[in-house]
């Protein structure tokens, strides 16, 4: 059986063909697809320390939380981030279905502008526990637009939740204190009513606080750094693709050359 070197000689044509043909054809499609650039957001976790009354009022027990959260507390954000409402807002506020050129009726356009566009995004944990958005496009001025206001809804979403709780407590002081007036004016007794007067004042602390809570709405999420225009393209990584495909199509024209000359020395 020949070597190397004489395995190459016989077959350099043949494999001197495949890897052209193979960088060709790669060439081809990689080259036809637009450049996409990348631009990216950063974000950690704000403490949840912010969203309850009980601490924010109480000195002491706020002074034993950090102004941070847990990298934990991003799970549910980016479970968030999975669905398509995000996508849909942001979608329909930069009109992207006119950038994507997607001819189609409105509601039609807007659902494969936000498809779109959510293949175009990554939101992740990283490893030193901060939330980043990603989005690439072919508009390097675009890109940091879409991936602010991606962010920008996230935090919102989860500041509308965080804030639920705080709401629905302040409707029901509303209402209890409402109840606490009526029987103010139907209290006759001097002893009655100063007791009443007392639960009524307590009722407006509480709803003072409970509405600085709700009109405050603390943030889910501090913006570390903010996307920013990107110099160059991200991807097609034509380069590095290309130099895949030299590599791949040589060996396998190599391996290939090389079962072809192992038939010819068998017996028959």
């Amino acid at each position: 059986m020949p070597g190397i070197t004489d395995l190459i000689a016989r077959w350099w044509k043949q494999i001197a063909a495949v890897v052209i043909l193979s960088l060709l054809a790669v060439g081809v499609i990689t080259f036809m697809k637009p450049r996409q650039y990348l631009s990216v957001t950063t974000a950690v976790p704000a403490s949840s320390v912010a969203a309850d009354k009980g601490r924010i009022f109480n000195e002491n027990i706020q002074a034993l939380y950090s102004s941070l959260g847990y990298a934990d507390d991003l799970d549910r954000i980016i479970g968030t981030a999975n669905l398509d409402t995000v996508y849909l807002t942001v979608s329909a506020k930069f009109n992207l279905y006119d950038h994507y050129k997607i001819k189609d009726t409105a509601a039609l356009a807007l659902m494969k502008a936000a498809a779109l566009l959510k293949s175009n995004t990554k939101v992740i944990k990283s490893e030193y526990g901060e939330l980043k958005v990603k989005v690439w496009d072919t508009d390097k001025n675009l890109a940091p637009q879409l991936a602010n206001s991606i962010m920008n809804e996230l935090q919102g979403i989860h500041q509308h939740l965080q804030s639920a709780g705080n709401e629905a407590i302040l409707k029901g002081l509303r209402q209890g204190l409402q109840k606490m007036q009526y029987k103010l004016d139907s209290a006759s007794m001097p002893d009655k009513r100063s007791l009443v007067q007392a639960e009524i004042q307590q009722y407006e602390k509480l709803i003072g606080e409970y509405q600085l809570m709700v009109d405050n709405k603390p943030p889910v999420l501090i913006t570390v750094e903010k996307a920013k225009m990107a110099i160059r393209p991200d991807r097609p990584k034509r380069l590095q693709i290309m130099m895949s495909t030299g590599v791949l199509s040589l060996l396998f024209a190599f391996l290939a050359a090389l079962v072809m000359e192992r038939r010819k020395f068998q017996p028959q």
